[in-house]
Parts: C-alpha cells; structure tokens; sequence
C-alpha cells in the first residue's frame, strides 16, 4: 500500500467527528476530576492560587522554571544575546561568531562562576586533544566516559562542588550545561575525524559550544551543520523571512498563554501523582490522563525549542526542528521529544551501525548501541532502563513484522486487496502500536505505578467494552493522521499527469467526414 492511498471523504468525516467527540469528553472528565479535587490535601505541593479566582497546577518545575520563576533572567540573557548578535552583524559579519562566543562565556562566567567556567574549558581541551589523534573508536569511549562523570557518584559531587553561590536555578543549569557540552564536543571530535585535510581549530569548537542559546538546554547541532550556517559569508534573508520568525514568536507566546491558562482547569500533572485518587477515576479520565501528559510533554519541548530555535534563526542558523507530535505518531521509528538529540544518535550511532537498516542483526546492534547512549544521556536509573528496554523492542519489533508480512503469502493478500482496505487494516495493527509508544514512554514522564493502573484498567478491568471503545477511538485517530500524511505526500511529490495523446494520432482515429453515420439507436443510448 502507498502513502497516497485515499479513502471516501463520508469515512474520514465520521472519523474527525468521533475523535472530536471522544476529546472533548475525556477533557470533561478531567475537568471534573480538577475540579472536585481542588483542595485535596495531597494536592497542596503543587496546586497553588493563580488567576480567575481558581488554583493552578504548577507541579511540573521546568516549565514554571522557564515562564513564572526565572522568565526575567532567561529573557533578558536571550535579549543580550540577540543585541550584542546584531551589533556584531552590522559591524564585523565576519567576526559574529566570534562575539557571540565571547557574550556566552561572559554569560556563563557571571551566572555560574569561574570555576565553573574552568570546568567547562578542561573539558574542551580534553575532548579536543583525544580528537587530534583521529581515531573515531577512541573519540567515542572519551566522550562517554566524560559524560559518565557527570552521571555517577563520586565523580558529579566532585564536579558539582565546582559551582559557587545559592542561585536556585544552578542546579539545573549545573547539569544542562555540562550534558550538552560533552555531546557538542563529541559531536566536534568525530567530524574532525572525518576531516581529510587537516584540524578544526580549538577555536571553533569554542564558538560551537559556547553559543548561548544552545549552552544550558539545547537542542544540539552536530558540528558539521553549525560550523557550515554559522560561517557562510551570504547573510541575505529570505522573502518574508523575518515575518515567518515573528509570527513563530508570536505562536509560541499564545502556546504559552494557552498552557498557563489550561493550568488552572485541568491538573493533568498532579492527578497522576495521587495513586489513591487514580483508583477511583472513570476508564475515560485515566486514558485521557495518560493521552494528554504525553501531548502536553510534546508541547512544552516544541514552546522550549522554539523560544530558543527562533533567538538561533536571527542569527541566521537553521536548528533542528521541533519534535513531531505524539498525536502524530503512529511507528516508534519517529518517536523522539527531542529532534536534536535524535539527529546526533542517528548519525554517530544508529546509521553508522546499522547500514540500511534492512539486516535483522544488524538493526539489532544499531538500536542496543543506541540505547545504551541515550540511558547514559539520561542517566541509568530504573524508570530509564525500562523505557530504553520497551522501546528498543518495540523499534526491533517493527522491523521483524515488516519482513515477516513482506514474504508470501501475506504480501500476495495485500496485492489482491484495494489501497483503501490495506489502509484500513493497516491502521488496526498500528493502533496497538500507538498505544505501546503511550505506555512506554509514560514510564519516563510519570511512574511505574501509574503505568501499571493505565494498561490494567485499558486492557483487564476494562475489557471488553473500554478497551474496544479506545482502540476504535485510536483507530480513528491513526486515519486521520494518515490522511494528513497523504495530503503532504502529494503536495511533495504530485502524482504525474496523464500524457496528452499525438494531435496525429487523433486524427487518424477520426471517422471521414464523408464516411456514413450510424443512427444512434434512442433506447440503447438511454441504457447506456
């Protein structure tokens, strides 16, 4: 079956309609249940007083981090960037990445300290050293190794101790910025591998890291990409250009309203906290639970990206793209929250491994390899293990099915079949796997314990009725995603018109003028 298979526009209305009407009903239920639970006791950590006269669910930290409490410091450090970035343009383009690599580190040194600065630095040095050899299995084991330092005891006391003063955000901005500094020095010290003639400069790998927008919270641009955007000498927008990033800005801060605003209805991020409370919750409110933290996770990572993506298109750099949304995701091969980190797995680890993805064993070293860097990324813990674990399997798993249902006879079946029907059936298989991603990926944005209460009440204690319920929803849902995908996929690459027939041909399939005409036979026409 192709992408482009289409199906009646009566099916797809029916589909929008019921997934409309399951939304809305199970954003009922939670309204409800916030409602109702306002002043729980187990509540009082996280629902505090806001606006309307209402309270408000402030329990997920990084994003009252980055919009209520330290708004003001992180806007005007992002101001001073964007001004000291225009200065620099207007007056040494050829030096503006050298003037945002001197705005960073002074940044740097004057939230965290220079010893945290000196920190930063040997780690630089380090990496870049090791890269000067160019032996890529050994750039590879250093950088892991450094990065294990900030993941394992002793070592993160050590490092921490590094970082002076009670600032209450250097905590974050501790391990924000020394994560990422090990993977752009990573990703530096594999493409100086790569170069034929010659190093990069030390130099270089300072402006790549120190690069504000980029420091403390992503997303990471392998080096390749940033050194090529960050010194093409041609600093010429493209039409309407500047009205696309203001009205990306402008996008973003009506997100961020709307997020804040939904905040004060709906405590989708400390219900799930109260395993009590989760006991005696509809079918419908625990499933639109488990739905909405992962679209709401989704959310604050595109706000977060973007706010910083478009600082980063003003200075003419072309970052990586928000994620795709889970209400987009059907395939675990494009599940990822943030698109960044993926395009650094996927070109150091996962297609350098795995080819073209076509061998069984193959895909199999690519994907634990791959995995077992995103858990020391993450740092090892339980929760980790066992999302790493799931979704590993479930990235295999597609690849198995797909070889299986391409051999005889299932891939005769589906030649026999319509494309609307192979579509349809298609959508059934990827509606169980829809809600694999949901559970898998719960297990690192909430807890084992609610995990577990979703699937039992999904698939035992909701049997049968609210399990063929949901996965009828999902199965509307998974339509109507493939439909969007068709319609992208014909304005990608629009099907070729029919060929005109020869103006000859036409005319010797013409009857003589002189030639008799047959008498049209009234009845026989009518019939026809």
């Amino acid at each position: 079956m192709g992408i482009k298979a289409a199906l009646p526009k009566y099916e797809l209305y029916f589909y929008n309609s019921v997934l409309c009407l399951a939304m809305f009903w199970a954003a009922s239920w939670i309204f409800e249940v916030s409602s109702s639970n306002a002043n729980r006791k187990a509540f009082k950590a996280s629902v505090k007083p806001g606006y309307f006269g209402r309270k408000m669910d402030t329990a997920d930290f990084e994003w009252m981090m980055w919009f209520s409490t330290f708004r003001e410091h992180i806007l005007f450090a992002l101001s001073g960037h964007v001004l000291f970035a225009k200065i620099g343009t207007m007056l040494a383009p050829q030096y503006r990445s050298l003037v945002c690599m001197v705005y960073g580190l002074l940044t740097v040194w004057t939230s965290m300290g220079w010893t945290y600065m000196s920190l930063m630095l040997s780690h630089c040095i380090l990496l870049y050293s090791i890269s000067l050899v160019k032996i890529r299995w050994l750039c590879f084991v250093a950088g892991l190794c450094t990065l294990a330092t900030f993941k394992c005891e002793p070592f993160v006391s050590w490092q921490a101790g590094f970082v002076e003063g009670d600032f209450e955000l250097r905590h974050v901005l501790f391990y924000g910025g020394c994560g990422f500094t090990i993977m752009r020095c990573m990703s530096f010290a594999l493409e100086n591998c790569e170069r034929k003639d010659g190093n990069y400069s030390i130099l270089e790998l300072l402006k790549y890291n120190f690069y504000l927008p980029f420091f403390y919270f992503g997303p990471i641009m392998t080096f390749d990409k940033f050194y090529g955007q960050v010194n093409k000498s041609d600093l010429t927008r493209k039409e309407r250009e500047m009205w696309n990033i203001s009205l990306q800005g402008l996008i973003h801060l009506g997100v961020i309203v709307t997020v804040d605003v939904l905040f004060h209805f709906m405590y989708f991020l400390t219900i799930p906290t109260d395993i009590k409370l989760l006991k005696h919750l509809s079918d419908w409110a625990l499933v639109g639970l488990a739905y909405v933290n992962l679209v709401y996770d989704w959310v604050k990572a595109a706000v977060m990206f973007g706010v910083i993506n478009t600082v980063s298109r003003l200075d003419h750099l072309d970052p990586p793209k928000p994620p795709k949304c889970i209400t987009m995701l059907y395939v675990f091969s494009e599940t990822h929250f943030d698109r960044g980190i993926n395009e650094w797995l996927c070109k150091y680890v996962y297609n350098y491994l795995g080819g073209k993805h076509e061998s069984v064993v193959e895909e199999l070293v690519a994907t634990l390899c791959t995995y077992g860097v995103t858990i020391l990324w993450l740092g090892p813990c339980e929760v980790v293990l066992f999302w790493a674990f799931f979704n590993c399997f479930g990235l295999n798993f597609e690849l198995w099915t797909a070889k299986v249902f391409s051999m005889e006879p299932f891939a005769s079946f589906e030649m026999a079949m319509s494309d609307a029907m192979s579509r349809r059936i298609r959508a059934i298989f990827n509606t169980f796997n829809f809600w694999c991603i949901v559970l898998y990926n719960l297990m690192a944005l909430n807890s084992l314990g609610f995990v577990k209460l979703v699937a039992k009440r999904l698939l035992l204690k909701g049997f049968p009725i609210t399990t063929v319920v949901v996965m009828f929803v999902t199965y509307c849902l998974i339509q109507v995603i493939k439909e969007r995908e068709r319609r992208q996929a014909l304005i990608d690459d629009p099907d070729p018109l029919p060929p005109v027939p020869p103006l000859n041909a036409a005319t010797a399939t013409a009857p003589p003028a002189d030639a008799p005409q047959a008498v049209a036979d009234p009845s026989k026409e009518k019939a026809e």
